[in-house]
């Protein structure tokens, strides 16, 4: 598929047919990257996208258990009587 370069004010752009859009799921923003001459647009994935299935996962696997035991943790802090 050709695509023309088009002025956009200052700055020129490029029109991605919907088709497109859709197939990359791009909705707003990208990542732009250059590559050996090549311009790379990606969509910005959440940092924290599958996070729920991994939680999942793992809990049906009983790899959930805590990395520190918090409960052993202690000072003598813990052992005062607080006041507001």
């Amino acid at each position: 598929m050709r695509a023309s370069i088009i002025k956009i004010g200052n700055s020129q752009g490029l029109r991605i047919p919907k088709p497109i859009l859709e197939q990359t799921g791009i909705k707003n923003d990208v990542e732009i990257e250059l590559e050996k001459n090549q311009i790379i647009i990606r969509p910005v994935q959440n940092a924290r996208d599958g996070w729920d299935k991994a939680f999942k996962k793992m809990a049906k696997n009983g790899d959930d258990n805590l990395v520190i035991n918090d409960r052993e943790i202690k000072n003598e802090w813990d052992e005062e009587e607080w006041q507001w």
